[in-house]
């Protein structure tokens, strides 16, 4: 078991360009049968004077491919893979 703490620190890394998407902020989760539909990236804060954040990445559960102790890997191509409806 992990908890939600312990989910939240870890690294979420894109398998299909190895790239660090940053850390867990959220969680969507349904209601109606108690299963985690998503998870969400949260923006990262920019720098230089451009204040406000970057949009939050949304993974589909079914796009996460293993939870380590480190890290999160999972299939990420772009907006297309954001609320993606079955």
């Amino acid at each position: 078991m992990v908890t939600i703490s312990e989910f939240q620190i870890k690294d979420v890394v894109n398998v299909f360009d190895g790239k660090r998407l940053g850390n867990i902020g959220d969680i969507e989760i349904n209601l109606t049968t108690g299963k985690i539909e998503a998870i969400v990236i949260s923006g990262t804060s920019k720098v230089l004077g451009f204040f406000g954040k970057d949009e939050e990445i949304i993974i589909p559960w079914k796009n996460i491919i293993k939870i380590g102790q480190d890290v999160i890997l999972v299939r990420y191509k772009g907006v297309e893979d954001q609320h993606i409806e079955e």
